[in-house]
């Protein structure tokens, strides 16, 4: 009997020791917003401008064959041939160009967005206007043979703040994904099993009287 409070003792011990299941998801948590917000903190931040230019139909040509010119003119536009010429207006070789610059067309509407990213908001300004530029102009090249041409609709502006995320945000999202990985750990932990070493539990002493009615 001198061994039960030594039996007792260990497994309260244990469960001091060992912490609480849920502590995964508060440290996942806690760790993925500290992470995020240092990222947003020391990421510089990004400012993007878009210049606009739509494809006009001449005499020979439809709105429809407009469309579908626009479609092509704003997949070249990131292509070497034109990028060639736009380096030399926005002073930056070609390679930031083609890393930094993005078209998108819309099927309803023969226009052409051009968006340039960068760290510096003039710079970013230059480029879309620059790619811009030298797209109208290889349009107007070509004008006798597809009967279209580019006009330019809208210059690229410069932006008053950035388009990449706060550290605010990027904090947010951290937390999220932190809290998100921890909640798997917890579901992934393995069960507790009753193991070889555990304690076994100590043998009941019976009283004195159903000693008594054991004896009779």
């Amino acid at each position: 009997m001198t061994d039960t409070p030594t039996r007792r003792l260990r497994p309260s011990l244990d469960r001091v020791r060992k912490p609480p299941a849920w502590s995964a998801l508060v440290v996942g948590t806690l760790l993925g917003g500290l992470l995020g917000g240092a990222y947003g903190a020391f990421t510089p931040p990004a400012y993007t401008a878009t210049s606009y230019v739509v494809a006009v139909p001449t005499d020979k040509a439809t709105p429809d064959a407009a469309r579908g010119f626009a479609q092509a003119y704003g997949r070249v536009a990131t292509q070497l041939a034109v990028l060639g010429d736009a380096q030399v207006w926005a002073g930056v070789p070609v390679r930031t160009l083609r890393d930094s610059v993005r078209t998108a067309t819309s099927p309803d509407a023969p226009m052409v967005a051009v968006t340039a990213t960068s760290a510096r908001p003039e710079l970013a300004v230059d480029m879309a206007n620059a790619v811009s530029r030298a797209l109208t102009r290889h349009a107007e090249d070509t004008k006798g043979s597809t009967q279209v041409r580019l006009v330019q609709f809208s210059r690229a502006v410069k932006p008053g703040k950035p388009s990449s995320a706060t550290s605010e945000v990027t904090a947010l999202v951290g937390a999220s994904a932190g809290g998100l990985l921890g909640g798997l750990v917890l579901l992934a932990r393995p069960r507790r099993s009753v193991r070889d070493d555990d304690p076994a539990p100590a043998a009941s002493v019976p009283g004195p009287a159903t000693a008594a009615d054991v004896q009779r």
